[in-house]
């Protein structure tokens, strides 16, 4: 049995289903902790929500990335990309505390693409430096 979980195919595959699974539900703590129903709201044709929404998926699998590149077991990649989460997590509401003249989320939900589009990049590149600190 040893040699079927030492198959790059088979870990590649535990891998994948680990970091899909955990975007699942960073996504819906994310879905909790905003102001509107991300998918209704894309549904619907609002860019800015899809922007930000882009971000916080790109953000997570970025995490992950660097979780998995740098930690050799499943439960050091899964504890590694969930800190990291928690991370882009403090960073989404740091970004609404630095923010005092408006609410983010409630100019994404009235489709500022603007706002969207720089809730799409800051979750980018903070994944960038949670990365290169877990990793």
């Amino acid at each position: 049995m040893n040699g079927f979980w030492e198959n790059i195919y088979v870990h590649t595959a535990a891998q994948y289903s680990v970091a899909v699974l955990c975007m699942v539900v960073f996504l819906a703590i994310f879905e909790l902790v905003t102001r509107y129903r991300n998918w209704e709201e894309i549904k619907k044709g609002n860019l800015a929500v899809a922007l930000a929404t882009g971000g916080k998926v790109f953000g997570i699998a970025n995490v992950f990335r660097y979780s998995i590149e740098h930690n050799d077991s499943l439960i050091q990649m899964m504890i590694a990309g969930t800190f990291g989460f928690v991370l882009l997590l403090f960073g989404y509401f740091m970004y609404e505390f630095l923010t005092p003249r408006f609410n983010i989320d409630v100019e994404i939900e009235k489709d500022n693409r603007a706002v969207g589009f720089i809730s799409m990049m800051i979750s980018i590149g903070l994944s960038f430096i949670i990365g290169a600190g877990i990793g």
